[in-house]
């Protein structure tokens, strides 16, 4: 499977409409097969106490970022949900936006699987700050 079922216009639309109460909080950078980017846009709310970016704010910016990966390619099912998350924190985030690369390495009729790479968006990809594997069950 290599065409995208959605592309990045219409899964904001779908984002905006299903989601609404993350759509000021995450930005999606690109669509391609298989892969989707995502920006977290790093405000207040997203900091714990010494000014660095929260885990839960790391954990959704992985977790939609990889939802997004996987609408991309079967279409908008909005139950398509996650089923395991292991993410490891690797270093601590800069007070700025953080960017996400979601890869899907396996795309079955009822499990997909894949991870993720987070980084600051001044750094670079070759300096993560968290690592996810993840796991989503089809509808």
């Amino acid at each position: 499977m290599s065409a995208l079922a959605l592309d990045a216009v219409e899964l904001k639309s779908f984002l905006d409409r299903e989601f609404p109460q993350i759509c000021d909080q995450l930005q999606i950078e690109k669509v391609t097969p298989m892969c989707a980017r995502m920006r977290l846009l790093c405000d207040d709310r997203h900091l714990r106490p010494g000014g660095t970016i929260s885990g839960p704010s790391i954990m959704l910016l992985a977790d939609v970022t990889f939802y997004v990966a996987i609408l991309g390619m079967i279409g908008p099912e909005a139950l398509t949900v996650t089923t395991n998350m292991n993410l490891n924190f690797l270093r601590k985030p800069a007070r700025e936006d953080l960017l996400c690369d979601a890869r899907i390495l396996k795309l079955g009729r009822r499990l997909v699987a894949g991870d993720c790479l987070l980084y600051s968006a001044s750094g670079s990809p070759e300096k993560p700050v968290a690592h996810a594997a993840v796991t989503y069950a089809r509808p």
